[in-house]
């Protein structure tokens, strides 16, 4: 019996963490299907009764953007949090296997996916004879998404995650670039605002989710709240930055006085709306977060809302791919 009683509870612990390892497995593959249905299933709501017509395949190339997005939050993210990492005093030297290989495919794939779509002319191509990759040479657009493309393959190259920074800059520069078109009035100042912009947010998104993963390997305790309280600080920095840029982007491409209403009106202003409202709920889960490191018993309680945030990030993170699928609704400002 006294043999028999510890492998019953070994047992039954270890069919526990197989219970618990496969739901949040399962989690994960829900949450994934449900921020992929945003893009694709988003246009047609989004334009509903607006009298707008989206680009063919708006659904797949929101969904395309969506990955190029998340695959830049997840390298840059981790470079952000494991500089935070060396400031906390003894902190364990051991990190969270690093996904940025894998973002690097991801975003390789869905960059070499809409680079195709430039290559038709903006068009889904239904065969690889439509393709007309010495086309991209001869335009901007095309110009930028090789660059997108080769970027990436440079950023899962790489040895050092040190060196990732250029490409994922290059990244970076060439999507603030692809949004601002020559032919918009002051583009530099567009594409300026979206690099402040989309750095702010990939380093929000993609630096709450290493931190918590990082949080995890080391086992909580002290050095894991103080990683965490100095995210915390960084990212109430970061959410000013991307609030004012937002909000200065947006109101170039909608004057202030018909804001309002194109909020509700066009598809544009709709998923904006929606942007903001999941924007929003990440800024209160965050204050959450913060209150609880600095006044609950356990600091560790934090986790839970910020693994809350992370989903709400991932949410903005979808939104964000199907607002660039989407018609500008008005003139440029």
């Amino acid at each position: 019996m006294t043999l028999t009683r510890p492998t019953t509870e070994v047992a039954d612990a270890g069919g526990s963490g197989r219970r618990t390892g496969a739901g949040r497995i399962a989690a994960v593959l829900v949450l994934v299907t449900l921020g992929a249905l945003i893009p694709l299933l988003g246009p047609s709501a989004a334009l509903h009764e607006t009298g707008e017509a989206a680009a063919p395949g708006a659904g797949g190339i929101a969904l395309l953007r969506a990955v190029l997005f998340a695959a830049l939050s997840v390298p840059v993210g981790e470079l952000f949090v494991d500089r935070l990492a060396h400031r906390v005093p003894g902190a364990a030297d051991v990190r969270p296997r690093s996904w940025a290989p894998y973002a690097a495919a991801a975003g390789f794939l869905a960059a070499l996916a809409l680079a195709s779509v430039v290559a038709t002319g903006n068009l889904v191509p239904h065969s690889l004879g439509e393709i007309d990759v010495g086309g991209l040479y001869r335009s901007r657009d095309g110009k930028l998404a090789l660059l997108e493309v080769n970027a990436f393959l440079v950023a899962g190259l790489c040895a050092r995650p040190g060196t990732r920074v250029w490409p994922l800059a290059a990244v970076i520069v060439a999507e603030a670039l692809r949004a601002h078109p020559t032919t918009e009035h002051t583009p530099l100042l567009g594409s300026a605002l979206t690099v402040v912009h989309l750095t702010c947010a990939a380093l929000w998104t993609g630096g709450l989710l290493y931190a918590l993963r990082t949080l995890r390997r080391w086992g909580g305790g002290t050095a894991g709240a103080a990683l965490l309280g100095l995210y915390a600080r960084v990212a109430v920095v970061l959410l000013a930055a991307i609030t004012a840029t937002g909000v200065c982007s947006s109101l170039r491409r909608m004057p202030p006085e018909t804001v309002v209403e194109q909020l509700t009106t066009t598809a544009y202003g709709r998923v904006l709306l929606a942007k903001v409202l999941l924007v929003a709920v990440a800024a209160v889960l965050a204050l959450i977060a913060r209150t609880r490191l600095r006044r609950a018993a356990d600091p560790l309680t934090a986790c839970a809302p910020a693994r809350a945030e992370v989903v709400a990030l991932g949410a903005v993170v979808a939104v964000s791919g199907l607002l660039t699928a989407l018609p500008l609704p008005i003139r440029w400002s």
